[in-house]
């Protein structure tokens, strides 16, 4: 993408996030909105993010803030999730219980809040409270 391109799409969530149209954003929404460009920012790095602005910003110190050392990095690859998910699939048959995916994304690492665990497996196969851990990794990075 050039960077003319970059910058419109920039500015453009930028707008999203400026709801009252004062060119200024509500530190609260940093995390989301750098979400909304691609990026992956951990809840550590987002707070410290949001301690190094006042109670909003404008879009230059947005820019400065997306254009930080390692603000572009990876989410991270369907094989770095399905290793890490091993650890728990004590049968070793690519299977996890569903109550045991509960409580890994609710209790480790980035903690995901019960309601956010509900949406990301609605839908989802659950086959004698079992959860085919491959295919859910997948199909989350395929969204």
């Amino acid at each position: 993408m050039s960077a003319a391109k970059d910058n419109a799409e920039y500015k453009e969530a930028f707008a999203l996030f400026d709801k009252r149209g004062t060119g200024q954003v509500p530190r609260e929404s940093l995390g989301e909105l750098l979400r909304s460009l691609g990026q992956n920012p951990t809840q550590a790095e987002v707070a410290q993010l949001e301690s190094a602005v006042g109670q909003t910003f404008d879009f230059n110190q947005f820019i400065d803030i997306l254009n930080r050392p390692d603000g572009w990095k990876p989410a991270g690859t369907a094989e770095e999730f399905i290793k890490g998910f091993q650890v728990f699939d004590k049968a070793g048959n690519g299977m996890i219980g569903a109550g045991e995916l509960r409580y890994v994304l609710t209790q480790l690492g980035e903690k995901m809040s019960d309601e956010e665990v509900d949406e990301l497996l609605k839908g989802f196969p659950v086959q004698d409270g079992q959860i085919n851990y491959h295919s859910f990794v997948r199909s989350i990075l395929a969204q």
